[in-house]
């Protein structure tokens, strides 16, 4: 791991803090100072951040987090908004989001201490379900792109004014349903497998729909349920327990595929 993400995922400061104290040699290599800003940690390292041990955990902390509007999930901002850790506990500095929800969307947000539970999760395919409102009628259109996944080699609607990203493929849902519709808007339920970057906010512009509310309301197994908006709790024993099978089950896919590639 490389050293400002391993300072970032063990400690308060976020990436462009740790590659700011490496530049003024308060990072240290055991007893040497560590300079080099691509150095990648290995697991017999003991790292120093200003005198102190980064200390590695190895018991799983997991929570869930009702993110609410208006905040970004980042450590820092550079224009000054507000980010979930203004929000959240001092206790949670360190913890790592589990993928995103943009600044203008709320819901479900998990968040870790542990690098390799948030890496497994943000790269698997469980089910992410979003209640959405949007400014138009659905249409048979939205319905049938939704079934059958849609290729966008412009796909900068809906997407941030400052993101890099201008094509976007969109993989078939795995569920959607109209939980009410007018002449003015319809509200759905949708259920992805993915976590692209504004994906629904692109999908539906595509169809120049803009989408006026988004939720996530649940991420796997895990539900947000009635957990109050800026609030958190700890996962459960049961889903600690279906945590660590998932995570046993992905070692052993890993394993498999290093495997055939030897």
């Amino acid at each position: 791991m490389r050293i400002n993400k391993y300072i970032s995922h063990y400690t308060k400061y976020s990436r462009r803090d740790a590659d700011e104290l490496i530049k003024a040699g308060e990072v240290k290599l055991g007893r040497q100072i560590l300079n080099d800003l691509s150095y990648t940690v290995q697991p017999e390292d003991n790292i120093f951040v200003k005198g102190r041990l980064v200390e590695k955990r190895t018991e799983i902390t997991v929570i869930v987090y009702n993110k609410p509007k208006g905040v970004l999930v980042t450590k820092q901002d550079d224009r000054g908004r507000a980010t979930i850790y203004h929000k959240l506990s001092g206790k949670y500095r360190h913890f790592i989001p589990v993928g995103r929800l943009d600044y203008a969307s709320e819901g479900l947000l998990i968040l870790t201490d542990a690098p390799r539970v948030a890496e497994v999760l943000m790269n698997s395919s469980l089910p992410r379900v979003y209640n959405i409102k949007i400014d138009k009628p659905f249409t048979q259109e939205m319905a049938e792109a939704m079934r059958n996944g849609l290729e966008l080699e412009d796909a900068k609607a809906g997407g941030h004014e400052k993101s890099s990203i201008t094509n976007m493929s969109f993989a078939p849902f795995e569920n959607f349903e109209i939980r009410s519709e007018g002449s003015k808007s319809t509200k759905l339920r949708v259920t992805i497998n993915e976590g692209k970057n504004r994906e629904l906010r692109r999908f539906f512009a595509h169809f120049d729909a803009k989408v006026l509310d988004l939720k996530r309301v649940a991420y796997g197994e895990i539900e947000l349920n009635n957990l109050p908006t800026n609030k958190t709790r700890y996962f459960t024993r049961k889903e600690y327990d279906d945590l660590h099978k998932f995570l046993k089950e992905k070692t052993k896919e890993e394993k498999k595929t290093r495997h055939k590639e030897e």
